[in-house]
């Protein structure tokens, strides 16, 4: 039954995820980021400035880093560390390639989805913010175009309830806590219609589940200070022992970055035949790209949208500096360590396994040291994740039900439920199921992105015209 299943998933995902789909987020951004004459090079070490530096009176809910570590806290997760990994086991190292690619235009997408939230985003008397793209799809395009927004918003909900918030994540923690601790599965438990699984399973996911539940109860707020304090902590402790692997390796490099190249383009040379085509290589690696940095994906503006400021290019550009750490910064490491190691050609090793090896074969310490920092890098990236998608889903909800908060509220306690059961699914499902919802939220909200790009390109020019103004 599983295999039947997982087939038709698999049907589903190769429909979704077809050139068309592809073709169009990448178009996106290479629109945006010609029409914006490379702002993402540009105006990098702006961004870079004010992602750090809040502004002092804006309406909002949350500082504009604080928006950002909530942004950043949904996608630096399970794919920097597992979906990097699945991607060039898929896809040869030159999915990789691909991926800083897709992350390059990805960065004017995701400027250009933080201008819009901003600019469009509604703020009610108690300072409660809501925007994302269901308003700049109904208020930027037009009234018409509200079936769109609700369309987008459903996706939205459904990503968060079964693809990236939660099954994906909490499958990446079990499956890490379950190879550190117990991973011959010598202490097991019986699960009436689930199957056999190990204590530490079991043990995991209630803890996480409680976790989860203690900060979602919260609300923005709460989730905006656990992050501001967790994901700047995670990602810098992720890099420092990434760097320590590619400097203890650095003679691996040069043939690291020629192997990424060359099965970019000719993935057989380098696979030995076992990825057939550029065009899988491709596919795989922005697949898991916007899994990872969700540029193009409509999530983060959400989050952008609640921040105190006054400027949507400002918030725009803070935006864009999230596609530069998760996957230009992080996954670059986390595939370059794979590569280097040469863990992607081990056979029998899936997901986390991957980067695990790559960890304990590359790290100057201990093998069980290595896969400790992995297990804790990877818990944190992925509970952040669960925190940041259960926000902007709930957030989808509160725009399809008209604010009806009793609803968010029940939609809130089943999303805990389902992080309690995501360790019971089968890995190739859940990766599978969140491809498909990606690439259905991406659809309308890359729409969005063509149609109001005018729209960006006069706020753009108009805010740098008066700033070099003032400075004049």
């Amino acid at each position: 039954m599983w295999e039947a299943i997982n087939n038709c998933l698999q049907t589903i995902d190769d429909l979704v995820w077809g050139v068309p789909l592809m073709v169009l987020i990448i178009a996106g951004g290479i629109l945006l980021t010609v029409r914006l004459g490379l702002l993402q090079i540009r105006r990098l070490p702006l961004a870079l400035k004010w992602m750090v530096k809040n502004e002092e009176d804006g309406e909002g809910e949350v500082t504009s880093f604080g928006a950002l570590c909530t942004a950043l806290s949904a996608t630096i997760g399970t794919g920097n560390i597992v979906g990097v990994a699945t991607a060039v086991c898929a896809g040869g190292p030159g999915a990789l390639f691909w991926m800083i690619v897709a992350a390059f235009f990805g960065m004017a997408t995701k400027y250009s989805e933080g201008l819009l939230a901003v600019k469009y985003r509604v703020v009610d008397k108690d300072n409660h913010t809501l925007g994302g793209p269901f308003y700049y799809i109904e208020q930027g395009m037009g009234q018409k175009w509200k079936w769109m927004a609700k369309v987008f918003a459903f996706f939205g909900v459904c990503v968060g309830l079964f693809g990236i918030g939660t099954f994906s994540q909490v499958n990446g923690i079990s499956s890490a806590v379950q190879n550190f601790f117990d991973p011959n599965e010598v202490h097991t438990v019986e699960i009436p219609g689930l199957g056999t699984y190990s204590w530490t399973v079991v043990i995991a996911s209630l803890i996480l589940a409680f976790c989860v539940a203690l900060v979602l109860i919260g609300g923005i707020k709460r989730i905006a200070n656990v992050s501001q304090i967790v994901v700047p902590f995670m990602a810098i402790l992720y890099v420092g022992f990434c760097l320590i692997l590619i400097l203890c390796n650095i003679t691996k490099i040069p043939d690291a970055v020629v192997t990424i190249v060359k099965g970019a383009f000719n993935p057989q040379a380098v696979t030995g035949g076992v990825v057939g085509s550029m065009l899988v290589a491709m596919q795989k690696g922005v697949a898991r790209g916007i899994f990872s940095n969700e540029a193009g994906l409509g999530s983060a503006p959400i989050a952008a949208a609640a921040a105190k400021t006054k400027e949507p290019v400002r918030q725009g550009l803070v935006s864009m500096t999230g596609t530069f750490i998760d996957t230009i910064v992080i996954c670059t490491m986390t595939g370059l360590a794979i590569v280097m190691t040469g863990a992607w050609q081990v056979e029998g090793l899936e997901g986390v396994e991957v980067t695990t090896y790559a960890f304990q074969n590359g790290l100057p310490f201990q093998s069980q040291v290595s896969a400790f920092v992995l297990m804790i890098c990877l818990v944190f990236f992925a509970f952040t994740t669960i925190l940041g998608w259960d926000y902007y889903s709930e957030r989808c909800l509160e725009y399809l039900t008209n604010g009806n908060m009793k609803k968010v509220k029940i939609y809130r306690w089943i999303y805990i439920f389902a992080v309690f059961i995501g360790p019971y699914m089968t890995v190739s499902a859940v990766w599978t199921i969140a491809d498909i919802f990606n690439g259905l939220m991406a659809l309308p909200n890359m729409i969005a992105l063509f149609a109001l790009s005018g729209v960006v390109v006069k706020e753009t020019k108009d805010f740098f015209a008066q700033k070099k103004h003032k400075m004049n």
